[in-house]
């Protein structure tokens, strides 16, 4: 079957444009683009089949369909050439179900999406791969495509780097100076790409991006890009199929730019639209006290899209979930639109909660970097206030990778965490080399046998 999708102006504007055009806003309004897809020529194929089609190659399928992202082709991209598929056969993480964890927070079902386990280690390349497909398409027809730029805290710098790398087409990164991991840091550096620091934050870096990106030549990839929005949408519908395909009552996940949230509502609302899921679940979008511009618009309470509600740039300030320390999201009324459509609700975490929270995930088994602390704390404010109870299916997305943030752990075990303070830090303890002193320690944590 022919499939096909196209961009249009997500403000309901009448505007359409080709993928392989060099656009991310409507030139009428000036609203950020969407990708949509022929959704009558979808259903032509049944919902089985769909998902007959999908777990057959999940995996396993040939290159590339064996990647989570593009063994649901037809869903992303479908009129991309298959030789102009970048891909590090992202997606098909794991999806942990984390009964230590959830009986303490009083509760039976509780899932981890482990988003982070990926070739660079974050969510972020489930869009980078089908963002830097779509460039290398448009290089394959003639369009002047350069280089491929971002400003990043992080995450997507290394997402950009690598597929570019990969690919062969130069990236540039802006970060923040000395706002990021070394861990972060260093990977884009290691891929080759063009590492400008700006004496900035996030939205600093944002803003220049956005100007440098005014020309043809310099192709934008960040989530204000669809593109990069339709890959991340993978993860809703991998986590449905990896549960049966069956959708689970709350999604959770950490809020920053806020395109993953729209991502999250994307994958759900195709799915209900070709029938492979008969109800959407509620979608908590968790964000830094920090960095919070998104609950302050909301006040944690649910939300309708709509002329009433804005979401207004705040300066954000310092926080350990670096990722998402950012006060002017592009994606905000997307994420308005994915609040309404999922009945969803937003929550914030401070510092210690964070901090805590990851702490006691990790206790249960897990290793969570700070942004899915944050995740993990707005679950446990909405299970404590009974929001969220006992005999509902949730999953935690994940975002990136533990080991990114080592520093933080470390921190964390020793105390050391500018104030903060670390009611559950498990410090390694210095003994001689003896017998004697290592059954004492194991009976000063153990008691006797």
């Amino acid at each position: 079957m022919s499939f096909r999708a196209v961009f249009r102006c997500g403000e309901g504007c009448d505007f359409r444009a080709e993928l392989t055009e060099v656009v991310y806003r409507c030139p009428r309004c000036g609203g950020l683009l969407e990708v949509e897809h022929d959704v009558a020529a979808l259903r032509a194929r049944s919902a089985d089949d769909w998902k007959s089609l999908f777990d057959a190659r999940f995996k396993l399928g040939p290159w590339p369909l064996g990647s989570g992202v593009w063994g649901k082709k037809e869903w992303i991209y479908p009129q991309l050439a298959l030789p102009n598929v970048v891909s590090m056969y992202e997606g098909g993480s794991p999806l942990l179900k984390v009964d230590r964890y959830a009986s303490e927070l009083g509760l039976d079902d509780v899932w981890v999406k482990e988003c982070g386990v990926t070739h660079t280690g974050s969510f972020k390349d489930l869009g980078m791969t089908v963002l830097v497909s779509a460039v290398k398409e448009m290089r394959s027809r003639g369009v002047p495509v350069r280089a491929v730029a971002c400003a990043s805290t992080g995450d997507t710098s290394a997402a950009l780097s690598a597929y570019c790398a990969a690919a062969g087409i130069p990236s540039v990164v802006l970060l923040p100076r000395g706002k990021i991991s070394t861990a972060q840091l260093v990977q884009p550096i290691s891929n080759g790409a063009l590492v400008l620091e700006l004496d900035t934050d996030f939205d600093g870096c944002m803003q220049v991006v956005q100007a440098l990106s005014q020309t043809r030549d310099i192709y934008l990839a960040n989530s204000m890009n669809s593109l990069r929005i339709e890959g991340q949408k993978t993860a809703s519908i991998e986590i449905v199929q990896q549960l049966g395909w069956t959708p689970p009552d709350w999604i959770v996940i950490p809020g920053g730019n806020l395109g993953n949230a729209s991502a999250v509502a994307k994958g759900f609302e195709l799915m209900k639209a070709l029938g492979v899921v008969d109800r959407l679940p509620r979608l908590l979008v968790a964000q830094a006290e920090h960095a919070n511009p998104l609950f302050r618009a909301t006040t944690g309470a649910g939300v309708k899209a709509g002329p009433g509600v804005t979401v207004t740039p705040i300066t954000a300030r310092k926080t350990l979930a670096s990722a998402i320390q950012i006060g002017a999201p592009v994606s905000a009324h997307r994420a308005l639109r994915a609040l309404a459509a999922m009945d969803g609700v937003v929550e914030q975490a401070s510092e210690q909660e964070l901090a805590d929270a990851c702490a006691r995930a990790d206790r249960a088994g897990l290793f969570t970097c700070p942004h899915t602390g944050v995740a993990l704390a707005a679950l446990e404010k909405l299970a404590a206030r009974g929001d969220i109870k006992k005999g509902q299916r949730v999953v935690v997305i994940s975002t990136a990778h533990g080991l990114k943030f080592s520093d933080f752990k470390v921190g964390y075990h020793d105390g050391t965490l500018p104030g903060l303070r670390s009611p559950l830090r498990n410090p390694g303890v210095q003994l001689p080399a003896t017998l004697g002193a290592v059954q004492d320690a194991i009976t000063a944590r153990f008691g006797r046998a």
